[in-house]
């Protein structure tokens, strides 16, 4: 997601019927309901806009068959402009930027189709994407929602870009199938599903955190299946630097999301398998018998440390592999220290949410700031076909 500068209002915005004299609520067009209502957020993204938007309309799917709302979540840049001169829909958030849940949500208020497919401004899909989840909503009346992966050729050479985008890559590959989680920078929720359960937790989540994958827990709770399909691909342009690669995984993915399992518990076989925990268990120990050795100068002790971080290293080699293969051999090795200090960003994650969790105990995290059914609520009827636009309730 393509978000720049702070994020400082923290406001929901309710998923309500548009106004047509508010701010930014364009009138529906004329014609047929399509089958796809894309939704991208985008605040001061006029330099990845033009091309996300080019790729979409490279789409395999007619024109007829979707539409794009762009939501401009308070851009100070000439994004609004560009996207003025397109033939799709430009939306506004009132007193923005509030962050890309509630500028999806606004954009799901003005949606006509049964699915919503939501894309990061940031995002080129690939010109089947849109044809593919079509297919897998119009095969299963029960799917809830459906998300991809990044292809394996992001568009920044720099090293750490191109880990990066294809370790997310290989952990979406790796987890195909069934899932317990969302993801929104390519990804799809039936509308019936998402209004059901009041569409993404805007208050909690005021910028780019882990709002989809809050919403992920909810469908499933609420009794829909999300299926990850590597198949439909999106290339990512982001840039990562290492200082804000850090501050993400630790503030903005680390801490919420462990916070949230915290109070909601569950197993979520993509991203927090067993033996990640306990990679991440390993790189902590690494860090006692280090600390001790110099705390004592025992060098002995230090030295211990080498070899919890030789199992985790072995215990990886699988991941090793693949970047070998993708990337070659050079690159593998490269990979082997920063994956390990991405472990050890995950233990004080790991830390930091627990001290929180204890202090202010699981109230905070252990339901939705939203309105929806609760994890014991009955589920409402499963629509039809996508391209039927009925709602569930």
């Amino acid at each position: 997601m393509l978000y720049l500068g702070s994020i400082l209002a923290r406001q929901h915005v309710p998923m309500r019927p548009p106004d047509p004299s508010e701010s930014g609520a364009a009138p529906n067009p004329p014609g047929p309901e399509p089958a796809l209502s894309v939704i991208m957020p985008v605040l001061n993204g006029r330099g990845v806009i033009e091309q996300s938007i080019a790729a979409l309309d490279a789409s395999t799917l007619a024109p007829e068959r979707w539409e794009l709302l762009i939501v401009d979540d308070g851009s100070t840049d000439d994004t609004g402009d560009y996207v003025r001169g397109t033939r799709h829909r430009l939306l506004s958030v009132d007193d923005g930027p509030l962050g890309p849940a509630a500028a999806r949500n606004r954009g799901s208020t003005l949606a006509r189709a049964g699915v919503l497919v939501f894309v990061d401004a940031d995002v080129r899909v690939h010109s089947d994407a849109l044809e593919r989840f079509l297919r897998l909503f119009d095969a299963d009346p029960e799917l809830g929602a459906a998300f991809g992966a990044y292809d394996d050729e992001p568009d920044d050479p720099a090293f750490l870009s191109q880990y990066r985008n294809l370790y997310h890559r290989y952990v979406h590959l790796r987890g195909a199938g069934e899932a317990e989680t969302f993801w929104a920078g390519c990804g799809a929720v039936r509308s019936a599903a998402f209004r059901q359960i009041g569409g993404f937790d805007a208050a909690r989540f005021p910028r780019p955190q882990i709002e989809d994958i809050e919403l992920g827990y909810r469908l499933r709770d609420a009794g829909w299946s999300i299926t990850l399909d590597p198949h439909i691909q999106a290339s990512h342009m982001k840039r990562w630097g290492l200082r804000g690669m850090l501050r993400t995984d630790l503030f903005d993915r680390g801490v919420p999301w462990m916070r949230l399992l915290l109070a909601r518990p569950r197993a979520d076989r993509l991203n927090v398998r067993t033996a990640e925990r306990a990679r991440t268990a390993l790189v902590g120990l690494a860090c006692l018998c280090a600390a001790a050795g110099a705390a004592t100068l025992r060098p002995g002790i230090a030295l211990a440390a080498l070899l919890p971080l030789t199992l985790l290293v072995v215990s990886n080699v699988a991941l090793y592999r693949w970047f070998a293969e993708t990337r070659g051999a050079w690159f593998a090795i490269r990979v082997i220290p920063l994956n390990i200090l991405l472990y050890l960003v995950s233990g004080l994650a790991v830390v930091i949410a627990s001290t929180a969790h204890l202090v202010s105990g699981p109230e905070a995290w252990s339901a939705s700031t939203v309105a929806g059914p609760s994890a014991h609520a009955p589920v409402a009827p499963k629509p039809g076909p996508a391209t039927s636009n009925r709602e569930a309730g």
